[in-house]
């Protein structure tokens, strides 16, 4: 949270944290969006938001909220975008684990290792509706553009 409130002040900017853990106080959260007039949303990787992710979305593109997402599902399911670890690599890099342990090295002796390669995935059907324009230099760099 400490990372957050210092880029959303050095933007200028105040960043309100919703929380919710149903779906009545999803939608409470999105009435609030609606009524702060929040100028952007980011959905944090959970369980039960994954679970939810439909919903989550078509609430943003209702409430005409660019939100970002942890993960390239939610993008999938008609999300504007997300910026996440590659899921591919970690298999690769849990699969290369697994090998190892299977040549004998002790698991508790092995370092963890940080997601090293992050995806940007843009779904522009979802930018269309919501009228914005993604920046050609960002596609350029996207990962994935889903049409």
């Amino acid at each position: 949270m400490r990372d957050i409130d210092a880029a959303t002040r050095a933007l200028g900017r105040q960043a309100l944290v919703l929380k919710a853990s149903t779906e009545g106080e999803i939608d409470s959260a999105f009435e609030t969006i609606a009524q702060t007039r929040a100028s952007a949303l980011f959905v944090s990787a959970n369980p039960f938001f994954y679970s939810r992710r439909r919903l989550l979305v078509a609430l943003a593109i209702r409430h005409a909220v660019p939100a970002s997402y942890s993960l390239r599902e939610y993008v999938v399911a008609g999300g504007l975008m997300s910026y996440a670890a590659s899921d591919t690599d970690a298999y690769r890099r849990g699969g290369h684990y697994v090998g190892r342990i299977l040549k004998g090295e002790k698991p508790g002796e092995m370092p963890a290792e940080l997601p090293t390669k992050y995806e940007l995935v843009f779904n522009l059907a979802t930018a269309k509706a919501l009228k914005l324009e993604i920046p050609p230099r960002l596609l350029a760099i996207a990962d994935e553009v889903i049409e």
